[in-house]
């Protein structure tokens, strides 16, 4: 290969390196503003701004949630039976549902759903403003659109996730029940009596916790997408397709990380032993 051929190479490498430091540090930045916007009490929580968002990210979020929670708890039964059923473990399934569901599944759940309706709608708002040069409007008027625009939103996703995470935690515990027991032959009592042996109340604060980092990240991605938006309808429609795809890459990554963490964290609270699956 000519030298010539390397070097452009080596060249358009070192430029992508160097546009996604650049993209990294300034939304750090970005995050860094809004983290201490969150002092400013008066400004992000006046005028219904925050009760707004908390409305507009959890209340209307609830029946998506409530259905598709109920539904993958059905699925997951419908799978699992037959396999737990050759192996004489059919009693157990509800607690490998629930555990699954309260630790991984739930959370998750929530997080994508809220990326899909919220976070979109969250960055398409926020790019008109900027396209429209309302941004810059506030800016000009002494008005912080950080504070006054992004904070409501990040706090309300971090607050509404959790509430949204119980929603499908019910409901995909509900679901189970329903076809393990009304579908299939398996004891009402032993399905819940497993499902009280297998989920433990740090399984709970485990998934709770998650879906707290899950809100965070979705909205200041979906915020900082807003913001940064390229001009003209087709830039809010990029900057709308590339927040969702960007906020479930961040879901399923530090979903990851989190969950080895608390595994580790489990470890240490169980003195170094895992509980048993099957006695």
């Amino acid at each position: 290969m000519p030298m010539t051929a390397v070097s452009t190479r080596v060249a358009m490498l070192g430029g992508a390196v160097y546009a996604g430091l650049e993209t990294l540090g300034a939304f750090t930045r970005f995050a860094a503003s809004a983290a201490m916007g969150v002092g400013s009490v008066r400004t992000w929580a006046r005028q219904g701004r925050f009760r707004n968002q908390l409305f507009r990210v959890g209340t209307l979020s609830v029946p998506v949630l409530m259905v598709t929670g109920a539904f993958i708890g059905m699925v997951l039964a419908i799978e699992g039976y037959l396999q737990f059923q050759s192996v004489g473990q059919e009693t157990r399934l509800g607690g490998v549902i629930n555990v699954s569901v309260v630790k991984q599944i739930g959370p998750v759940l929530a997080a994508v759903i809220l990326a899909g309706r919220v976070g979109c709608s969250l960055t398409a708002e926020l790019g008109a403003m900027r396209v429209s040069e309302q941004l810059d409007a506030m800016r000009a008027l002494a008005a912080d659109p950080i504070k006054v625009l992004v904070v409501p939103r990040v706090l309300a996703c971090a607050a509404m996730i959790p509430i949204l995470t119980v929603v499908s935690n019910i409901c995909g515990v509900f679901g189970g029940w329903l076809v393990c027991t009304q579908f299939y032959p398996t004891d009402p009592a032993a399905y819940w009596q497993f499902s009280q042996a297998f989920v433990s109340w740090f399984d709970i604060t485990n998934g709770l916790a998650k879906s707290v980092c899950f809100g965070v990240a979705i909205g200041l991605i979906s915020c900082w997408k807003g913001f940064t938006c390229e001009p003209g309808a087709v830039g809010v429609g990029k900057a709308t397709t590339s927040s969702f795809v960007t906020s479930f890459m961040a879901i399923i990554i530090m979903n990851l990380l989190l969950a080895k963490l608390f595994n580790e964290l489990d470890l240490i609270r169980t003195g170094g032993e895992l509980d048993p699956i099957f006695g």
